[in-house]
């Protein structure tokens, strides 16, 4: 029997999953995967009951439907992202990228669609779990340009303006920032950022680009698009890229 999930390989502590859909058999199927890894569960079928979850067990990462009764989906995922910086994946039952896009930009940091291979839900948690919980001995400022990078307090500042960056947003740019110039495929960001495990697309990739291109504005460096390729982050000025 799978024991509960410790990382620094993955966690140090039994995490606190909390899942909030109004479909019971959805609940009752990912409550039963999570916790043959070793996840403790807790369930909300509403957006209120799932605010208050939120606030009363303070969950690692929290699996949130879009499509619930009373307060949506994104409305609960705003309120999350004001709190903190709590995980959140996303269930969509539309095939439309539209709902995944506007989730991601409102503060979610990934997404899957009903009906769902609950193998690759599990992977997908493992992975953001892991990214949340990692910690990178001797991480120094990285600069490019206007661009300062402080790993160690996880901020992010072109000049004086805090980018604001969620925890994906950051780890995106740091990836980006360390070798200005260089084409990263959305391949090997995908796996060098969400993990070799995430069982993602490369849109993942693209929303999260497009949106740190929006915080970077035009006094920061700015994020190319290789099409076909990839993307690069370039210095401002003569000496480009």
């Amino acid at each position: 029997m799978t024991g509960p999930l410790t990382c620094k390989g993955i966690l140090d502590r039994v995490k606190t999953v909390l899942v909030v859909d109004d479909e019971r058999n959805i609940v009752d199927l990912v409550r039963l995967y999570l916790e043959k890894e070793g996840l403790r569960v807790v369930v909300a079928s509403d957006g209120t009951a799932a605010l208050e979850a939120h606030a009363r067990h303070a969950p690692d990462l929290v699996i949130l439907d879009l499509m619930l009764p009373g307060i949506d989906g994104f409305e609960v995922c705003r309120e999350i992202r004001r709190r903190g910086a709590t995980p959140v994946l996303m269930l969509t039952a539309r095939s439309d990228d539209v709902d995944a896009v506007v989730g991601l930009e409102i503060g979610a940091d990934d997404y899957v669609t009903k009906p769902f291979n609950p193998r690759l839900l599990v992977a997908r948690v493992k992975a953001l779990l892991r990214r949340a919980e990692a910690t990178v001995a001797g991480d120094g400022p990285v600069t490019v340009g206007a661009l300062r990078i402080d790993q160690r307090r996880r901020l992010a500042l072109v000049g004086d303006r805090d980018l604001a960056l969620r925890p994906r947003e950051f780890d995106l740019l740091v990836a980006l920032a360390r070798d200005p110039g260089v084409v990263h495929t959305r391949e090997a960001l995908l796996e060098n950022v969400w993990g070799t495990d995430f069982p993602g697309e490369t849109r993942t990739v693209d929303v999260h680009v497009a949106e740190l291109r929006k915080k970077l504005g035009d006094d920061g460096p700015r994020l190319e698009t290789l099409r076909g390729v990839g993307y690069r982050l370039v210095r401002p000025g003569p000496d480009r890229p």
